[in-house]
């Protein structure tokens, strides 16, 4: 018997990895964040598979299906949207199996700032202008060090990616501003390779107000920075 965290993707079913999909397809259990994962995902697991919805559940509830699963010797499918490793509060989850003596595996998956990137057509590092990208968050019921606050990483001037954060949009815009400049080019996008899927341009100045006008309050990503100007400099990888 054994867990695997699936990292679901961004949202597209067949954004999931031929792996995560493979063991869904044979687990006797399935464990879902059903608040942002694809439902349709669940079309891949067998008629017997039971399937629990994760939302509002405790840690300690999952571990009791989870010892079930054991009890039964099942293998338990675990779906995380986009990697589990980025905001996926995985390693409680792990902790909690290593006290039980539970054997695990991690399953990567497409996470949405690369969905964002592919629905934007652009790259995130280009020569001459960024080869750093900072993926963050805004303090919301996570805190988050004042090391890592807005105002110190746009010191750096890097792209930036940032999730679960839109709600504060018009904090973000404020403390972005001194260091990336009002017309810093800018962009939302909301449930990246989903069916209704948006996105939204405008320079930092004008994005809060772009952003309440698409009435977009949650399950989006920030990307901003130089390289959305898509001016640089030709890379040595292809030079004649």
């Amino acid at each position: 018997m054994k867990v695997y965290f699936i990292g679901a993707g961004p949202g597209d079913p067949e954004l999931l990895t031929i792996k995560g999909r493979k063991i869904l397809e044979n687990a006797g259990y399935c464990l879902y964040a059903g608040s942002l994962v694809n439902e349709e995902l669940l079309g891949y697991t067998k008629e017997s598979t039971k399937c629990y919805n994760t939302h509002g559940m405790g840690l300690e509830k999952q571990l009791e299906i989870i010892k079930k699963a054991r009890e039964s010797g099942k293998d338990v499918a675990r779906l995380h949207t986009g990697d589990p490793s980025i905001y996926g509060a995985i390693q409680e989850q792990m902790k909690l199996l290593d006290a039980e003596s539970i054997d695990y595996e991690v399953i990567p998956g497409v996470s949405s700032f690369l969905a964002s990137a592919a629905a934007l057509k652009q790259e995130l590092t280009l020569p001459g202008v960024s080869q750093t990208v900072i993926i963050t968050r805004v303090e919301g019921q996570t805190p988050v060090p004042a090391k890592e606050s807005l105002g110190v990483l746009a010191q750096s001037k890097s792209t930036l990616c940032i999730f679960l954060s839109i709600s504060h949009i018009e904090k973000i815009v404020e403390e972005l501003q001194p260091s990336y400049g009002p017309d810093c080019p800018a962009a939302v996008v909301y449930k990246s390779t989903w069916k209704d899927q948006k996105i939204v341009r405008a320079p930092l100045s004008g994005l809060a107000e772009a952003v309440k006008k698409e009435g977009i309050k949650k399950t989006a990503l920030i990307i901003l920075g130089e390289v959305l100007t898509q001016r640089f400099e030709r890379s040595h990888v292809y030079q004649p």
